[in-house]
């Protein structure tokens, strides 16, 4: 890649106020800032696609949890990918694709320890930000890892389709699933589960009761269970896992935006006579698997085995009403804003 110019200022998102319930675009601001050439050790990045992901949403409130909250007045943050522009690191060169964590904005000038390179010619760039990337990894390392799943084994995924779901329910068929159920939340989802990622029977979750369209879907029960919804979701997949079950716990979207408690689960007391084993994925635990994931999920895309799809909005300025759409559930596969040519 040839040299570019560098504009002196550069669009970031800040977090203008804490949401109450569901984020608003008044919770968010475009601010102009400088853009930062890079001292020793950095790279200055400019972002080709930004990631927006339901964890961040958590991140919005002021409580203590697994990793720092956002601070009112201050940029945003989250996985971006984009191409080097100007290196003061050795190992980095311009023209460079890297990973890192400065999204929300449309450059960003990066500690070369926070930035890996990556081959754009392997994959498509924004492919890094999903299934090559942490969703992609946190389904990989979630559903074999923490689930520990065993060929034969009956998995049920929620939020099927969208980016960590609809990969674990490929990557549970790939493995030797005896079946695999997802909901979604559109016929249109449902429909691309069983004929696109070959789930053997998915339901809309706003059609009924979860635990009735799940008893009809999974009637010999799950073995396996790929949380990324919890409330009525959590509580029907309880029900319905089998004795010495495994559910893998990634995510409560459901209740991410509520102002009071959770309903549920209400039937925890089952998870002692069936001795199941409820467990979190973060996904940091598993950096280890990540040469083997990269390989194992490449070659998969590369023979057709595995579908993904992506929701590519366009635009810095609408990084936040990609993120609100993607807790309304707007997207199918990985939603990613792509910044510029």
């Amino acid at each position: 890649m040839a040299e570019q110019t560098v504009p002196t200022t550069a669009r970031e998102w800040h977090l203008k106020a804490r949401p109450n319930g569901w984020p608003v675009p008044g919770d968010f601001d475009l601010v102009e800032v400088p853009v930062r050439q890079p001292a020793a050790g950095e790279i200055l990045v400019r972002n080709a696609f930004l990631s927006v992901d339901p964890y961040m949403r958590g991140r919005m409130n002021d409580v203590k949890s697994y990793i720092p909250p956002f601070q009112i007045g201050e940029a945003l943050d989250g996985g971006a990918v984009g191409y080097v522009v100007a290196s003061a690191a050795e190992g980095f060169a311009v023209g460079d694709a890297v990973l890192h964590g400065l999204g929300w904005r449309e450059y960003a000038t990066v500690p070369a320890k926070g930035a890996v390179k990556v081959d754009p010619e392997l994959a498509p760039l924004s492919y890094y930000l999903g299934v090559l990337g942490m969703p992609g990894l946190t389904a990989y390392a979630g559903l074999l890892e923490v689930a520990s799943l065993q060929k034969g084994d009956a998995v049920f995924v929620s939020g099927a389709a969208g980016a960590v779901g609809s990969l674990v329910g490929q990557i549970a068929r790939l493995k030797g699933a005896s079946r695999v159920v997802g909901s979604a939340g559109s016929a249109a989802k449902v429909a691309k589960l069983v004929d696109d990622y070959g789930f053997d029977a998915a339901f809309n979750y706003k059609d009924g009761p979860v635990r009735e369209q799940l008893d009809q879907a999974a009637p010999d029960g799950i073995d396996v269970y790929f949380d990324n919804v919890g409330g009525e979701h959590l509580e029907a997949a309880i029900g319905a896992l089998n004795v010495r079950g495994r559910a893998t716990l990634c995510g409560a979207i459901a209740q991410y935006n509520d102002t009071s408690a959770p309903a549920g689960p209400r039937n925890l007391a089952l998870v002692i006579g069936k001795r199941l084993r409820l467990q979190g994925v973060l996904v940091g635990d598993h950096a280890a698997l990540q040469p083997q994931f990269v390989a194992e999920v490449a070659g998969w895309l590369k023979d057709g085995s595995l579908r993904y799809d992506e929701t590519v909005v366009e635009g810095v300025e609408n990084t936040a009403e990609a993120f609100i759409g993607l807790l309304r559930g707007d997207n199918t596969g990985k939603m990613v804003v792509k910044l510029g040519s």
